[in-house]
């Protein structure tokens, strides 16, 4: 199945958890000189127009980025992080909205590579047309990331960041996460691997999260945000995850300082609120 354009859905509360907690780990990163990849199992287009008729559709960004970019007094990593997707705008506009490619693009290095797999042609396409010029840095394939990645790991700078972000919209999906971390982690056990899922009112994802902790993983962090009651008719994504291997050990202090404010933010009623939980050895 390749019906799922995540164009539907750019911007919204599920895309600005995930793409804040991967600017804090390209942040860190950073902080070393060495050089590193991103990979990016799952890349869609890259970037998004958010006057096109997919995000006009249910206008999902509305309720996330911008109740984010209008919000005062936020924490640095926060504010940082807005600072990223408004580059992508004239000042005072928000026509676009950068995908995971392009945060790492803005974040990465000379140095530093990019390996993105998208399997949707017309995203793929699109994901093309949006790293024309870059051939040097990024190196994109029409393939499916889940099994495209086993080429690139270990990598040969012994550094790499991986999100696995599929859209799960088959729910053989989520045992594809975790064969798929299984595997990385015997091919490249210290690299770091981002993992988002969605909080629905079905098993699949709590099932994925329990069998990702039965992989027996040293250093871990689980961060969700729950924005809203879940629908009485069961159906619908009240929320959303990140699951991080071999985290900064950073990362605990910083999302601790700024959940509270970005549930607060984007919460829709009483019921929202996030969990934080790690293990950093």
């Amino acid at each position: 199945m390749l019906s799922y354009r995540h164009a539907f859905h750019a911007g919204n509360h599920a895309d600005v958890l995930k793409h804040y907690v991967l600017s804090l780990v390209l942040d860190y990163f950073n902080q070393k000189d060495k050089p590193y990849w991103y990979i990016d199992t799952h890349a869609g287009a890259g970037m998004y127009t958010l006057k096109s008729e997919f995000a006009q559709k249910n206008a999902e960004y509305e309720t996330g980025i911008v109740r984010v970019m209008q919000a005062q007094n936020l924490p640095e990593s926060l504010a940082k992080f807005i600072t990223i997707a408004n580059s992508f705008n004239i000042e005072g506009s928000l026509d676009f909205y950068p995908g995971s490619p392009k945060i790492a693009e803005f974040m990465l290095r000379k140095d530093d590579k990019l390996r993105l797999f998208e399997l949707h042609p017309s995203d793929f396409k699109l994901l093309q047309e949006n790293f024309k010029g870059k051939s040097k840095q990024a190196n994109i394939e029409m393939q499916d990331g889940f099994s495209g990645i086993k080429a690139f790991l270990p990598p040969p700078t012994r550094r790499a960041l991986v999100l696995i972000d599929p859209p799960y919209e088959i729910k053989e999906d989520y045992q594809h996460v975790v064969d798929c971390i299984k595997d990385s982690l015997k091919r490249f056990a210290t690299g770091t691997y981002l993992i988002w899922y969605p909080l629905l009112q079905r098993p699949e994802p709590e099932l994925m999260l329990k069998n990702l902790e039965n992989l027996e993983i040293n250093d871990w962090l689980n961060v969700s945000l729950t924005i809203e009651k879940p629908s009485s008719e069961g159906y619908g994504m009240h929320g959303s995850g990140m699951f991080v291997i071999n985290p900064p050990w950073t990362l605990p202090k910083t999302l601790a300082e700024a959940m509270p404010i970005l549930t607060s933010v984007l919460g829709l009623d009483a019921n929202a609120h996030f969990t934080l939980h790690s293990n950093i050895t």
